[in-house]
């Protein structure tokens, strides 16, 4: 299944909290034109359901409440800077932008600053989960390593042999090696080892 691409905003839904009725008004004629729903919102309110984007105006900030936060992180988020100050600044820091736009607001940039924020937030998720996928290895092949150790005292054997064995083993059991490392490090020895 393909994501849905970034350029394209029709269907989306989008949390708006922005104090500016002028700003509000410029930001609700840009989503309709873009086929974008975008739902009023402010802070203390609890939300229903699952936005794909959120705008949130720096004058709401900070967000005390921990679930504010939280809730937030699940999309990306577009701030609204109206001061640069950096103690404004490092609040909206703490929402963890993936784009912003400066008040007040025009309708130029709008779409800029979404197709921005969403591509960030898929570019984000991909790097995460490689991150992941990295760590998983890193953590297996230490689990190899016990293995091929465990194998080379059990079996005098060397280590390029050792770990040959251990792939061997692997295939004919239709195991990963790393499956086959983490029986060999529980149970203390190779199992139904070939010569």
């Amino acid at each position: 299944m393909s994501r849905p691409s970034s350029f394209s905003l029709r269907g989306r839904k989008a949390l708006v909290a922005i104090k500016d009725e002028r700003d509000a008004t410029i930001v609700r004629r840009q989503f309709e034109r873009l086929g974008l729903e975008g739902v009023a919102w402010t802070p203390a309110e609890p939300v229903d359901f699952a936005p794909d984007l959120s705008l949130i105006d720096d004058e709401f900030l900070p967000l005390l409440q921990p679930a504010q936060r939280a809730f937030l992180t699940r999309s990306p988020v577009i701030a609204l800077l109206g001061t640069e100050t950096p103690s404004r600044l490092k609040l909206v820091f703490e929402l963890d932008p993936a784009s912003f736009l400066i008040k007040p607001l025009r309708s130029a940039g709008i779409y800029a600053a979404l197709v921005m924020a969403f591509e960030r937030n898929e570019r984000t998720s991909e790097l995460k989960q490689q991150i992941f996928k990295l760590e998983q290895r890193l953590r297996s092949r230490r689990v190899v390593l016990a293995a091929v150790l465990q194998v080379m005292h059990s079996h005098a054997l060397a280590e390029p042999a050792s770990f040959a064995l251990i792939r061997r083993t692997a295939m004919e059991q239709r195991k990963t090696i790393e499956e086959l490392s983490a029986e060999i490090t529980a149970r203390g020895m190779l199992p139904r080892a070939t010569g």
